[in-house]
């Protein structure tokens, strides 16, 4: 019972990750420096203007001890700028936070709703050159529920521009011919998903929990149709329905929660990365049998008694869809630990993404009750219970683990990351590729060892007798445990390169890579790659990457080392900028892609000439070389 609402738990922890995707603001700056020359030493003034949608408050210049963060405005990094005297505001609201409290009563705070303005005097120290006039604005937003993390945006606007109309930061909407580049979803990505959709809808099926209900679930529908098969029909559709409108109810209520937004658009938090990965753990052991997540028996009696009181009515069809509810419910235990599997995993997609993806997982986990309806002698053909429905759990309970080995690494990612002292960027400090990789094959012996009966959970029945099956499965493992060793020792793993850190370039098992697919990448340097391409008179390939990208991950490790690709490469001065790391430099570099571009998705690739002005763009992954290799021949030009 005490994991009861774990689900429930995990969809309320899911709230303020959702609202963190959101913009409630929209800035903007106005300046009588607009539209002229600024000259070093003269005195300008602006106006940063914020509008804060209904529900959001920001908080003001100054606050109290143990309170929220305070807006901080300074000039942005690198610019000739220096802010004269303090900053004014617009008289703030000072009232009781609940979101704050000191000595158990709500600390009173100031803040801003609908709207604020910040005004100040600035000056340029020296000549501006191409340099935008921007300011970097710290603020926090919260609601009367929870807060949002401080964020850092720029606002700017350029002194030689002849600006009509304030102009807006990245926080406000952005239409452009590149607004559909907004999110990182692929085709590829979506089939990809919705085949894991499926594949878990079936493994569900085998669980101890599902399997054995299919038959007395059957009868079921042909006790209540009195021989009428178009009734027996009937039933089961109706069941079936059941069945999937619990489940993408649940994946709608997601998609709703959070928006358009998108859900990548947190997925490279490290924190999120590290609840992901417990969750995943948590769920791994669930299905060795450690502990049960069920639902409270109440509800589940209650349903039950509904069902019965309808059919006694003589409604059988709304009897068959409570019935469908009650038996969702009543195979959580079995269902939950792949269900959540599948929900987190959409950190990785789309918004659209949890419907979709419950709406696919319940029709595969409901077909079996309807088919089987419609020919009933089917079911003298399915295996017997027993013992195999609990190997399946404890088989996919170590693909869990395996699986949390991607969330975990991609916190050590982000927080672990780092030049070492050849000025050559090393990935991780703990979960390194070939951790990562040892820990995979690890896993794979255990489930050899497991399948092969060496070993037990505490409801496993003793292995009497290795079946075929059981070999079958024991060799296919431990086959791909080789594989996996392989990967250690160098070698390329083609599409499983995605879900796998970087290869260090000082890695000490090499043994099988190939030293010639290094390539000297620049990173998180733009403006030296730039000078380094004006001396060798070449353009920038620029890589806008993230830690914790796998289409990232994917190109780097299976286009760009392409012979025919690395060629053009070579021809370019290569750098990479992060835009998922925690840290100013990566906020910075982030707002570089959307100014530019109009787009924060990774991958992207964009070709600078060498003063710095965009000549061409390659967005998103592609796994056609002939066409990366015609945009890397046309943006270098002649």
């Amino acid at each position: 019972m005490r994991y009861a609402f774990i689900k429930l738990i995990f969809l309320v922890l899911l709230v303020p990750i959702a609202a963190f995707a959101q913009n409630p603001t929209k800035w903007s700056l106005e300046s009588n420096a607009q539209g002229r020359t600024i000259l070093p030493g003269e005195e300008y003034a602006a106006k940063l203007n914020v509008s804060i949608e209904p529900g959001w408050h920001l908080y003001a210049l100054d606050q109290p001890d143990g309170g929220p963060i305070a807006t901080r405005i300074v000039s942005a990094e690198g610019r000739p700028l220096e802010i004269l005297g303090d900053i004014r505001s617009a008289k703030p609201i000072i009232g009781p936070d609940s979101n704050f409290t000191v000595s158990g009563k709500p600390l009173e705070t100031r803040y801003f709703k609908d709207r604020a303005l910040f005004s100040f005097k600035f000056k340029a120290t020296s000549e501006i050159g191409d340099y935008d006039v921007a300011f970097d604005v710290r603020f926090q937003l919260c609601n009367d529920t929870f807060c949002l993390p401080p964020r850092t945006k720029r606002v700017s606007f350029k002194g030689e521009e002849d600006v009509k109309k304030p102009v807006a930061s990245t926080q406000s909407p952005v239409s452009s011919p590149t607004a559909n580049l907004q999110t990182t979803q692929t085709p590829t990505d979506l089939w990809s998903f919705l085949w894991l959709a499926v594949s878990f809808g079936l493994i569900s099926l085998l669980t101890p929990c599902v399997f054995p209900m299919i038959p007395i679930t059957v009868s079921y529908f042909l006790k209540h149709s009195d021989g009428d098969h178009k009734r027996t029909i009937k039933l089961a559709t109706v069941y079936s329905v059941g069945i999937i409108a619990t489940f993408s109810i649940l994946g709608m209520l997601l998609a709703v929660l959070f928006g358009a937004a998108g859900i990548n658009l947190f997925a490279a938090n490290p924190w999120v990365n590290l609840f992901i990965g417990a969750l995943f753990i948590f769920f791994a052991f669930n299905l060795f049998g450690f502990y049960e997540i069920s639902i409270p028996s109440s509800l589940l009696t209650k349903l039950d008694s509904i069902t019965r009181s309808e059919e006694g009515k003589g409604s059988a069809y709304l009897g068959a869809l409570l019935m469908g509810l009650t038996f969702t419910l009543t195979s959580f235990t079995c269902t939950s630990p792949f269900i959540g599997s599948l929900l987190v995993s959409t950190a990785q997609g789309d918004w659209k993404m949890p419907l979709l993806g419950m709406l696919a997982f319940s029709i595969v986990f409901a077909l079996p009750f309807f088919v089987l309806a419609i020919a009933p002698r089917l079911l003298h053909s399915l295996p017997k219970s027993g013992g195999w429905l609990n190997s399946v759990k404890v088989v996919m309970g170590f693909l869990e683990i395996a699986a949390a080995m991607k969330f975990l690494s991609n916190v050590d990612l982000v927080w672990g990351a780092g030049l070492n002292e050849s000025g050559v960027l090393n990935y991780g400090k703990i979960f390194t590729r070939e951790l990562v990789l040892m820990i995979w094959v690890i896993i794979g012996l255990a489930i050899v060892a497991y399948v092969l009966g060496l070993f037990k959970f505490r409801h496993d029945s003793p292995v009497k007798k290795i079946t075929p099956m059981r070999v079958v499965v024991a060799a296919l493992f431990f086959a791909f445990c080789i594989y996996l060793t392989t990967g250690i020792l160098g070698r390329k793993l083609g599409e499983l390169e995605s879900f796998l850190p970087p290869k260090n370039s000082k890695s000490s098992l090499n043994i099988l890579g190939n030293p010639n697919e290094e390539i000297a990448w620049m990173t998180n340097d733009f403006d030296g790659a730039v000078k380094r391409a004006k001396a060798e008179n070449k353009k920038v390939f620029v890589d806008f990457t993230g830690y914790t990208c796998t289409n990232c991950r994917w190109m780097e490790a299976n286009m760009f080392v392409l012979p025919e690709v690395r060629t053009e490469m070579d021809k370019f001065v290569l750098v990479s900028l992060y835009t998922d790391g925690d840290g100013e430099v990566y906020e910075r570099q982030q707002q570089f892609q959307q100014d530019n571009f109009q787009t924060v998705a990774l991958p992207f690739y964009a070709v600078f000439d060498a003063e710095g002005k965009s000549v061409a763009t390659f967005p998103g992954l592609s796994r056609d070389s002939k066409e990366f290799i015609e945009f890397l021949k046309r943006s270098r030009g002649p």
